[in-house]
């Protein structure tokens, strides 16, 4: 592998699917998508669907932490607003998702899905992190830092 691909992950346009290359490092707020223009950066939590959700876990290389939950849920509308305030804080470094388990059951199965909420977090392709239970303040916060330090 060149240098060139060393330092670049491969992101895909949570927005239209495409996947783009982002050098290692840079801010995802600076990213834009080469095929739709949108940011590649996610400073709110960004909803999304089994079949993006497949795309990300088969193609992106970069940091994501996706939130599986349900609407029914109490913790998981507990955590909401800690996981929107993670997204504008960690919007240069990971994109934060959420999957709703009840709209999205085979993706919910797929994970591995036992009770919601379920955050999982992925860095260079790979799923570096998985914990059952809501987070809130600082925890949440610590609990990303930590995946996202994970190879």
């Amino acid at each position: 592998m060149s240098s060139s691909q060393e330092s670049t992950s491969t992101l895909v346009c949570h927005h239209c699917g495409a996947l783009n290359r982002a050098p290692v490092g840079r801010a995802l707020t600076s990213g834009k998508c080469g095929k739709c223009a949108a940011s590649l950066a996610t400073p709110e939590p960004v909803a999304i669907d089994g079949a993006l959700l497949a795309r990300l876990q088969a193609r992106d290389t970069g940091a994501f932490v996706v939130d599986v939950w349900a609407t029914w849920c109490g913790p998981c509308r507990m955590m909401a607003p800690a996981y929107e305030k993670a997204a504008s804080a960690f919007a240069d470094r990971a994109r934060l998702f959420k999957l709703d388990s009840d709209q999205n059951q085979a993706a919910a199965a797929g994970l591995g899905i036992r009770g919601v909420p379920t955050l999982i977090a992925w860095r260079n392709g790979k799923q570096v992190a998985h914990e059952a239970g809501a987070q809130t303040g600082s925890t949440l916060s610590r609990w990303i830092e930590t995946a996202l330090s994970k190879s």
